[in-house]
Order: C-alpha cells, then sequence, then structure tokens
C-alpha cells in the first residue's frame, strides 16, 4: 500500500465514522421528539379522563331518576317524563344564554 491509497483510506475510515455519528444524532433527535409527542398524548388522555370523570355526577343523576321512573306506578310515570322534559328545556335554554353572552 503506497502513500496516496493509505490517504485515500484514512479519509474513508473518518467519512464513515463522522456519517454514522451524523446519523446517530439524527436518530437520537428523533427519539426524543417521539417521547414528546408520547408524553403530550399522555396529558391530552388525562385531560379528557378528567372531563369524563367530571361528568359522571349528572350521569348518576339521570340514571337514579330513570330507575325511580321505572320502578314506580305508571300512573306517576307519564307526569314525571313531563316534568323531566321541562327541566330539561329550562336547562337548555339557559346554557343558550351562557353561550351567547
Amino acid at each position: 500500500m503506497n502513500m496516496p491509497e493509505a490517504i485515500a483510506f484514512c479519509a474513508l475510515i473518518i467519512g464513515l465514522i463522522s456519517g454514522a455519528g451524523i446519523l446517530l444524532d439524527a436518530y437520537h433527535r428523533r427519539l426524543k421528539h417521539r417521547e414528546k409527542e408520547l408524553e403530550f398524548q399522555v396529558k391530552l388522555a388525562e385531560a379528557e379522563g378528567r372531563q369524563r370523570i367530571a361528568g359522571m355526577p349528572q350521569i348518576e343523576e339521570r340514571l337514579r331518576v330513570l330507575e325511580r321512573i321505572a320502578t314506580e306506578k305508571p300512573s306517576d310515570l307519564t307526569a314525571q317524563i313531563e316534568q323531566l322534559r321541562d327541566l330539561d328545556m329550562i336547562d337548555g335554554r339557559a346554557d343558550k344564554k351562557e353561550l351567547s353572552a
């Protein structure tokens, strides 16, 4: 092996090592970015879970009302359904007023 071939071989090895370092750094940055994305998704899922938990008392209250209606006498059933519709209409109007304000 003469001198120009040795210099070319060294340049090739240095180039390969440098290229591998650049690729490794790009891969490391990609992993960090993916980790941040996953952390964001976890935070988003936690927020959605808190919103669902916050809505649970309303759902439980409606379920209790429906259970009470189903177990009571049929003659009272129509009157109670009408009362609930009236309450929903009042709540619906109040919600619309809050949204427009």
